[in-house]
């Protein structure tokens, strides 16, 4: 179900009813691009059944799910056109454009062109943990989680988020397990790591499918090379990559976890919502833990 793990903080004394939540986002969802519209954003259904709840319930968990949908024209193709334009207008009247009217002629053959530009769409889960105070996004960038904490805020009111922060950063956590070899209690170090120079030089080595726990891997940590990326296996169950900025990628569920797992006649979303919750709220803390423990506002 999760992919990615971007994890954020729940600003104190934030409650809101799934009544009132369902209420909030209902005025939010998601609509299709209209024929000139270059972006949508909206809620939508998380188990994807049509006109289903906007907040599902799963084990305590609430899940959620936002859907963004881009209609975008080649810049080649909107300077070619208006190109052409601008030819015809020096053509038919000897004068030729300014930057002004050039900027207004693009605009125009954007907007003549936008109705026949194909749609992508893209969805993002939300997944809120109201005990830990947690709320976690499966977005591959910052950038994007970033959209979807902006549409979070705006549809539920007095909301607060904060990335979390930890006394021991995640590089030089990954610098320590690296050079000593010796990861924290629970995880096991993978076979993936990138690492790069904090000079000038900016350089960049990369490993994959490969044993850190060599010479090689530590004399780069020790000339300088700071470990951005790193792959980790958690308690035999979960394996990821964890990033300087601590966030969870690659995130994958070991067959150990699935083992008695119930296989009934639901389309596998609580099952698949209960297990990836189920073994993150486990994970996350002892992650924590091995990153010195989060440092809470004030």
């Amino acid at each position: 179900m999760f992919k990615n793990v971007i994890v954020y903080r729940i600003g104190p004394g934030w409650s809101l009813s799934v009544e009132k939540m369902e209420e909030s986002l209902d005025g939010k969802r998601f609509v299709e691009c209209g024929a000139s519209q270059e972006k949508s954003i909206g809620w939508v259904e998380p188990r994807g059944e049509a006109h289903g709840p906007l907040v599902e319930t799963v084990s305590g968990q609430l899940i959620l799910k936002l859907m963004i949908e881009t209609r975008s024209l080649p810049s080649s193709v909107v300077n070619r056109k208006a190109k052409d334009r601008i030819a015809q207008i020096e053509s038919t009247t000897g004068r030729k454009p300014g930057k002004k009217e050039t900027r207004e002629i693009k605009e125009d053959v954007k907007l003549e062109l936008m109705p026949m530009a194909f749609t992508k769409q893209s969805s993002v889960l939300v997944w809120m943990d109201r005990e830990a105070q947690l709320l976690i996004i499966d977005a591959g960038s910052q950038a994007k989680s970033d959209e979807v904490v902006t549409e979070l805020v705006k549809s539920l009111d007095g909301l607060a988020l904060t990335l979390l922060n930890t006394k021991v950063s995640p590089t030089a956590a990954m610098s320590e397990w690296l050079v000593s070899q010796e990861p924290p209690p629970g995880f096991s170090v993978d076979r993936e790591c990138e690492l790069k120079a904090a000079d000038e030089s900016k350089a960049v080595v990369r490993y994959s499918r490969h044993p850190l726990d060599n010479e090689e891997v530590k004399q780069h940590v020790q000339a300088g090379k700071l470990p951005t990326r790193l792959a980790l296996t958690w308690d035999s169950r979960v394996s990821f990559v964890l990033t300087e900025s601590l966030q969870l990628k690659k995130l994958a569920f070991l067959d150990v976890v699935f083992e008695g797992a119930s296989s009934g006649k639901d389309d596998g979303f609580d099952t698949d919502t209960a297990i990836a919750t189920g073994e993150l709220r486990k994970l996350l803390p002892d992650l924590l833990n091995a990153l010195g423990g989060e440092i809470l506002g004030t």
